[in-house]
């Protein structure tokens, strides 16, 4: 179609023509090898289109421009601010649009164009950001289930922190093998509290009782959580831990009675600000007096040091094949280290209560073998 004739003919066209017309001179224009002054031609014949009255005709141009590398940036730039049904094929495809234009359209604040280019194919760190920072939470879901996202830690923080109450965005975060374990331990305190504050569990157990029971399991969810965060996520784990109050004796000595000897070292290098070289050192086969010493300068309380080497000593000979144990055996060996059962204190009641969800615990793996066998 020449150009010229187009630019007649539009005026007195039907939409569908029109729409029509405007698909095929858009995709002549990036699939075709146009002379120079057919294309510029082209080009504005396009940039004209975007003034029709129609969305259809408006929407046809979006259709066949929005994967283009190719596409006129005026034309791409002036269809993503269109109105939502043309602007969704340009916001969700275009690679002509910038960081810069993506996140100045986060910034607007539309949930149905942040959820947009929370599903592009690939979004960059700094877009990434900008929906954590600011995005709704249906865009942040959509973010974490996106593949093609570039997820900073920091994004994931911001996240858990606006909308780690939102079980949706929960649930997409938990899920997330990209997940840092501070946020993880952020999310599980979140549904502790949303869970305390529900009224079914304010009106079966009471205020007193709902805390107590919230904090017991966050503290049990946290020491499992240990279990699945890699080495080099205990340092922020840690300092999460230590700027929430969480990081207390009593965790520190379910840590190790449950034996995760690694975290445990990691916390005594990040109390002691020991070098970790010598804290290993010093767990791995460190005579008492020198794991006193380490543990006074990490600020743990001398009653409970006969207990941690205890169990330290236990785990050391489990990791050499000498012996075989697990967090019943262990628990029960530091309690006697105390004075046995009837001893009476906090300490001993923390150990008792370890013990006791060990065997709690046991009991019902057993009880599940038989049940399956």
């Amino acid at each position: 179609m020449v150009v010229s004739h187009f630019l007649k003919w539009i005026y007195t066209a039907r939409v569908s023509e029109r729409a029509a017309a405007a698909s095929a001179l858009a995709r002549a224009y990036i699939n075709s090898d146009l002379p120079f002054e057919d294309r510029c031609a082209a080009e504005a014949a396009l940039t004209l289109l975007l003034d029709d009255a129609s969305s259809k005709v408006r929407l046809a141009l979006a259709e066949a421009l929005s994967m283009s590398h190719h596409a006129p940036l005026q034309i791409i730039s002036a269809l993503a601010s269109d109105q939502p049904e043309v602007a969704a094929l340009v916001l969700a495809r275009s690679p002509l649009l910038t960081d810069a234009d993506l996140i100045d359209r986060v910034a607007a604040g539309h949930k149905a164009t942040q959820k947009l280019i929370a599903d592009r194919p690939i979004v960059s760190m700094a877009v990434a950001a900008a929906i954590a920072e600011i995005g709704e939470p249906e865009a942040c879901a959509a973010l974490l289930a996106n593949d093609g996202a570039d997820i900073a830690s920091l994004s994931f923080r911001r996240m858990a922190e606006r909308h780690g109450h939102i079980a949706h965005v929960r649930e997409a975060m938990v899920t997330d093998i990209r997940l840092p374990a501070d946020c993880r331990h952020m999310l599980l305190v979140k549904l502790g509290e949303t869970l305390k504050g529900s009224p079914l569990v304010m009106a079966l157990m009471g205020a007193a009782r709902a805390e107590r029971v919230t904090r017991d399991a966050c503290v049990k969810a946290s020491v499992r959580l240990v279990e699945g965060t890699r080495t080099e996520e205990h340092g922020a784990l840690i300092e999460h831990l230590r700027l929430r109050g969480d990081l207390t004796a009593s965790f520190i000595i379910r840590t190790i009675a449950h034996g995760k000897v690694d975290f445990f070292g990691s916390t005594l290098v990040a109390l002691s600000q020991q070098s970790e070289q010598r804290v290993r050192a010093l767990l791995a086969g460190g005579q008492d007096v020198a794991l006193q010493a380490l543990f006074r300068g990490a600020g743990l309380a001398a009653p409970t040091h006969g207990i941690i080497l205890r169990a330290l000593k236990i785990w050391r000979e489990v990791a050499n094949g000498k012996r075989v144990a697990g967090v019943q055996e262990v628990s029960w060996l530091m309690l006697k280290e105390l004075g046995g059962q009837a001893t009476e204190g906090d300490l001993a009641g923390l150990v008792k209560s370890i013990h006791l969800d060990a065997l709690r615990e046991n009991a019902r793996g057993h009880a599940l073998a038989i049940a399956a066998a």
